[in-house]
């Protein structure tokens, strides 16, 4: 099924899953539709799974490379996958991203549900909805990751009880495609970072822009480059890791499914998305006379609260 920007189609799908390197597809769970959707930002990575879990709820799920892993992560279109996922109700995505690890605590293997990040992206990548618009918007960020959602994966962990996960930690972000030199690494230790991935900027900033709820679980593959007693990361040895790291994946969103479906589904109070639920409200800048027509009808598709046609 196609849905284009003007479509009435809704779905009440409110949690989306972005499945990073290795991770191309849900196990354990009933697909129901693919949809091709159409956003005005252009099309995301591929086409969005639709899977219902045991208790009638449906998820949206979207692989961020595309379904054979055809996009480099500076060519994701990332406002594309965000949008589409908040076309379809989604109020809380829960991502998972191949990195490399900049501690020896942080084995090959391990998972990381990072706090914060650093921006190593060199401005290529299209990082704002609002760009190009004429609607000028600030987002804040100081808090770029779900606490609340952290947390609640963290609650699951006993789930893969043969690797560790760590509950905080600070990811850098760089452009790729080629990884870090050994000085590189380095001077992300010295900054006290964690882990090391090439896609959490900008999709988790536009997120927030999106007002929805975001987590990323970290899955290590690697040492980096900074390990002078190994040689620097290769291929071979991420693909090597990254089998295991999807399969402790699938197990881990499957266990932690019910209490998300809860938070999401049934809490009336809706604790978990309450932070980034309307904070965009204020963070327009100019009186709506005065922004353009048709970047506000673009802006629609995101925001018919704020930006009506």
């Amino acid at each position: 099924m196609t849905i284009g920007q003007n479509s009435e189609y809704f779905r009440d799908v409110r949690i989306g899953v972005i499945g990073g390197t290795g991770l191309y597809s849900l196990d354990g769970l009933n697909v129901i539709e693919t949809l091709a959707v159409e956003t005005p930002w252009g099309q995301p990575s591929g086409p969005i799974t639709i899977a219902e879990t045991e208790r009638g709820h449906k998820i949206a799920f979207l692989a961020r490379h595309g379904p054979s892993h055809s996009v480099l992560p500076s060519e994701v279109n990332y406002r594309a996958n965000i949008a589409a996922l908040k076309a379809l109700g989604v109020q809380a995505i829960l991502a998972f991203s191949a990195v490399g690890s900049l501690r020896e605590e942080i084995s090959p293997g391990d998972f990381v549900l990072i706090d914060q990040i650093i921006d190593r992206t060199k401005g290529v990548r299209a990082d704002s909805f609002f760009t190009g618009t004429g609607v000028t918007a600030h987002a804040t960020f100081g808090e770029p990751v779900s606490a609340g959602l952290r947390a609640l994966v963290a609650r699951h962990a006993a789930a893969v009880p043969d690797i560790a996960v760590h509950t905080s930690g600070t990811g850098v972000c760089m452009e790729g495609p080629t990884f870090s030199t050994r000085a590189e690494s380095n001077l992300y230790r010295a900054w006290g970072a964690s882990v090391i991935n090439m896609t959490c900027i900008p999709e988790s900033k536009l997120a927030r822009e999106a007002e929805i709820t975001y987590a990323i679980v970290c899955m290590a593959t690697d040492y980096d480059a900074w390990r002078e007693s190994e040689e620097p990361v290769t291929v071979a040895e991420v693909m090597h890791t990254m089998k295991g790291n999807a399969a402790n994946a699938k197990t881990l969103l499957l266990a932690l499914l019910p209490e998300f479906e809860d938070a999401v589904y049934n809490d009336s109070a809706k604790a978990l998305m309450r932070p980034e639920a309307g904070s965009m409200q204020y963070a327009f800048q100019q009186p709506p006379e005065k922004q353009s027509a048709a970047g506000r009808a673009t802006l629609n598709f995101l925001f018919p609260q704020y930006f009506t046609v």
